[in-house]
């Protein structure tokens, strides 16, 4: 009575468990399996028992029987199988990833009966790995600058004056629109030059009033104003030996350009209230949106200072000029969305791609990136298409665009021979972002192109 009461009890816990857990005997034949194990595998018991186990068809099942005899399977040689990750084929057909763990069942005189094992389904934390990896190698990829992407020729450019300014400790000053990624280029600077092991700090000219900023800037002495409690040191200090970001320099109050060109000239700062000078050795980087000539005729920028630093001038295009590399941002931005979201979407469908190409761009780069997070909110579909992206990206389309046919009235491989000539069209012969722009991978565009007989040359700017 005790007996039947434990084996009661013994089928609950066994029936409780999230795990999928089997029991086979001798001859790999199925003889006991829990109700995880259904979940996990499609199969229901009845199917199950009785059947052998390698109806799984475990991608790490290894027959180990001979002519002679022997065992049906190299477990009952080793023993034990712990943490083996392997996939196995459900009923419906999918192949799933899988943790196994299994292990010898012996009577009390030590002969084998059986195995048990226990199988944890571990594929959305495989998928989630593989998006990471993809997501390394993006930022690792080839269209890339030390964090900027693009291939167009503007933007080639602004990689070479990046790498020789990095060389130099001259003052440089950042032009372009507002979302262009002029931080992004000052950051870059600063880490490919000998200064890279020092501070780089950043400061918005334009959020602080004129004493905060000031105090800010160069730091301030214990009572030197109301709330100055103890003696602070400023950004140019915190940045000595390394490099400042000024931002927004246009909207630099007169007082404190003065003060500033002083540390262009003189390589020293004075803190609020106090007149001791302190040396600093910091590379000056400014950036604005603003036209600083317009400034200086209205009195409002002093020109002895737009000429201390704009020594080595970098001006960024807005997007709307660099259309051939709005591909490549786009498909950055969709890996990193779609790791931070976790949603299971797929790709950029070609109609939503088109779309985002006849766009100007207003916002620059900072607008196609916000795009991509409004889209992730609204796409509940395996492909991004055009009505998840933001409504005047499709309401104010100014660029015309190539246009696929939603049929195909000659045939599926002719259909998808045009198709990669379009894309091939559109990215000047760039294989890569020809298959970003399908959403396959450069192994199949080389296939298609080797199948169809299509031979583009990439066009090369110069």
């Amino acid at each position: 009575m005790y007996d039947e009461a434990l084996n009661l009890y013994w089928k609950t816990v066994v029936n409780t468990i999230q795990d999928g857990i089997m029991i086979v005997n001798k001859k790999g034949s199925i003889v006991s399996a829990n109700k995880a194990i259904e979940e996990i595998t499609g199969f229901s018991r009845d199917e199950m028992i009785g059947s052998s186990c390698s109806i799984l068809n475990c991608s790490i099942f290894e027959m180990a029987r001979r002519n002679t005899g022997g065992h049906w399977c190299v477990l009952f040689k080793t023993g034990k199988m712990s943490k083996r990750k392997c996939t196995i084929l459900r009923k419906d057909g999918t192949r799933i990833h899988v943790m196994k763990n299994a292990a010898l069942l012996k009577d009390a005189a030590g002969t084998v009966l059986g195995a048990v094992e226990s199988l944890t389904e571990i594929t959305e934390i495989i998928k989630k790995d593989t998006q990471i990896a993809q997501f390394r190698r993006e930022l690792k990829g080839e269209d890339g600058f030390h964090g900027l992407l693009g291939t167009s020729r503007p933007m080639r450019r602004i990689f070479d004056l990046i790498a020789n300014a990095a060389q130099s400790d001259a003052p440089v000053i950042i032009l372009g629109e507002s979302g262009t990624g002029k931080e992004l280029v000052a950051k870059s600077i600063h880490e490919i030059s000998k200064r890279k092991r020092k501070s780089f700090v950043k400061v918005n000219c334009a959020a602080l009033t004129e004493s905060l900023l000031e105090s800010e800037l160069f730091g301030h002495v214990k009572g030197a104003f109301t709330g100055a409690y103890k003696t602070r040191e400023g950004r140019f200090e915190m940045a000595h030996g390394g490099d400042i970001l000024l931002d927004e320099i246009g909207d630099l109050p007169p007082a404190t350009q003065v003060k500033l060109l002083r540390v262009l000239e003189e390589k020293v700062i004075e803190r609020v209230g106090e007149n001791k000078p302190i040396p600093v050795d910091v590379r000056i980087i400014s950036a604005t949106n603003k036209n600083l000539n317009e400034l200086i005729q209205q009195g409002i920028f002093r020109e002895d200072l737009y000429f201390r630093i704009n020594v080595i001038p970098i001006t960024i295009p807005p997007l709307r000029d660099r259309v051939e590399d709005i591909s490549i941002l786009a498909e950055s931005f969709f890996q990193r969305m779609r790791l931070k979201s976790g949603k299971d979407v797929d790709g950029i469908s070609n109609d939503a791609m088109d779309a985002l190409m006849r766009y100007d761009w207003p916002g620059n780069v900072r607008e196609l990136k916000s795009a991509f997070e409004y889209a992730f909110v609204t796409c509940h579909n395996s492909m991004i298409l055009p009505d998840h992206l933001p409504p005047n990206i499709i309401q104010n389309q100014s660029r015309g665009s190539i246009k696929i046919p939603d049929k195909d009235p000659v045939g599926r491989d002719e259909y998808k021979r045009m198709e990669l000539m379009e894309a091939l069209e559109r990215t000047g012969g760039n294989q890569s972002r020809a298959a970003r722009i399908l959403g396959v991978s450069r192994v199949t565009i080389w296939n298609r192109m080797k199948k169809y007989n299509i031979n583009f040359k990439r066009k090369l700017e110069i």
